[in-house]
Order: C-alpha cells, then sequence, then structure tokens
C-alpha cells in the first residue's frame, strides 16, 4: 500500500513544540495549501492540514518558522482517535512528516510574500559582482582553474 503525502503551503500559526516524559520533541502545526477549483466569485480556496513533526526537524521548525512561512512536506497520512474531556469520540487525520523543507530565506515570512526584493538584491549583488570581475587585471597563470 502506498501512503504518502507531497505538501506545500504556508504555516497558518505559530509552531507549536511540546516534549514528550522520554525527551522526544513533537512539533504541531497547520498548513495552508491552495486548492485548484475556485469559489462562484472566482476567489481560490484552501486547504488547512494539520501536520506534525519529531526530533530535529520538530526543533528547527519552532526554532526558525513562525506564521506564514512557506514550507515543503513530505510525509505520510494518519488517523488517531481519543476520548475529550466531554468523554467524546474525537478522530483526527493529520500528516506525520518525514522531512519539512523550509522554502524561504531566513527571516522571510508572509508580510514580505509580494515583495522580490530579496530575490531582486540578490540579482543586483551577482551583477555587481561580475562588474568588479571585468575590472580585476589578473595574469591566465594566477587563476585557481
Amino acid at each position: 500500500m502506498i501512503n504518502n503525502v507531497v505538501l506545500v503551503g504556508r504555516l497558518t500559526r505559530d509552531p507549536e513544540l511540546k516534549t514528550t516524559t522520554s525527551g522526544t520533541s513533537i512539533c504541531s502545526f497547520t498548513v495552508a495549501v491552495d486548492n485548484r477549483q475556485r469559489n462562484a466569485d472566482g476567489t481560490r480556496t484552501a486547504s488547512f492540514i494539520p501536520c506534525t513533526a519529531f526530533q530535529q526537524s520538530a526543533d528547527n521548525m519552532s526554532k526558525f518558522l513562525k506564521k506564514g512561512s512557506l514550507v515543503g512536506i513530505v510525509g505520510r497520512l494518519n488517523q488517531r482517535s481519543y476520548l475529550n474531556k466531554d468523554n467524546i469520540k474525537v478522530t483526527v487525520i493529520e500528516v506525520l512528516c518525514d522531512t519539512v523543507q523550509f522554502l524561504e530565506p531566513k527571516g522571510e515570512g508572509r508580510a514580505n510574500e509580494n515583495d522580490n526584493s530579496g530575490f531582486e538584491s540578490d540579482v543586483q549583488a551577482s551583477q555587481d559582482e561580475s562588474k568588479n570581475l571585468d575590472a580585476l587585471d589578473l595574469p591566465d597563470d594566477d587563476l585557481p582553474f
């Protein structure tokens, strides 16, 4: 049987880190993923997928990610049930993450979603570097390649 989930989306809230009594880190979070279909008014819909990461991934997520961060997730679908405080059976379907990829530079987030200045500055920096390389007058035997 195949049980594989691949998602790319944004965190809907800050990751929530907990530690078990045995010392295992567990991070719970929800990812908003755009759907293909649109509403009658033409706006996109989204699905909100609950996810759980463990150990080092959980620790890193709590340190470096926040609400609005773009992530890529590979994991598997899991269904579990429990009795809540009112003795009502609750069923939860979630993604248990095998890998979590941070898809934005550190410090970027939802606030900068429409701002490409980080990308443009990288492009500008590489253009500036190439201009500086043209100005260098080095003999060919001094080059390391």
